[in-house]
């Protein structure tokens, strides 16, 4: 998260800063090493963790949602292009895959959440959209009311999204249920 998003949030939760304020708080993000543009990352146990509901996959497959997929649950290539039936790739690329996919979401996150969050709260929210897309997350009932500091309530939003094609799937109940366990945790 920015310095500009903490002291945006922070002015929404006391008003108006005064330049002491300012000063004292911009010195102790400096002391902690938040820098001007500075954007969060999953952690490696949020890559593991991602990686443990997209299983490795080297043909293309039709997903629940019926969308082409591949590699750890890759819908469209690095250069725009969708997967498409008879698609093929090797690991090495699999993992070029998914590092485009993994900096794609975590930009997503970073750029529509306007609140602080920790790491686990981070990890979570990019699994959640690593599964649904952004354009799903960014209009996401879970979004607004994280966006509005109701961590609670965004994290129950979370089973909200166990569906494909309005039928419930266990895979996604299960996922769900874990991402918000891992949102909750400090």
């Amino acid at each position: 998260m920015s310095k500009k998003k903490i002291f945006d949030f922070i002015r929404g939760l006391v008003g108006k800063l005064s330049q002491s304020q300012v000063d004292v708080l911009d010195q102790a993000l400096n002391e902690i090493g938040v820098a001007e543009d500075s954007q969060k990352t999953i952690s490696s146990k949020g890559v593991e963790f991602i990686a443990g509901f997209e299983s490795l996959q080297l043909k293309a497959y039709l997903c629940p949602a019926n969308v082409w997929t591949i590699g750890w649950g890759t819908t469209v290539y690095p250069n725009g292009t969708k997967v498409k039936k008879g698609d093929k790739c090797t690991v090495e690329q699999a993992k070029v895959y998914k590092d485009h996919d993994l900096k794609r979401f975590q930009k997503c996150v970073n750029d529509a959440v306007a609140v602080l969050l920790n790491q686990n709260q981070f990890d979570a929210l990019v699994s959640l959209t690593y599964n649904i897309g952004e354009a799903a997350f960014k209009s996401s009932t879970l979004l607004k009311k994280l966006n509005a500091a109701d961590y609670n309530g965004a994290a129950d939003q979370f089973l909200v999204w166990n569906k494909s094609k309005g039928k419930v799937l266990n895979g996604l109940v299960n996922r769900r249920a874990a991402e918000r366990t891992l949102f909750l945790k400090p």
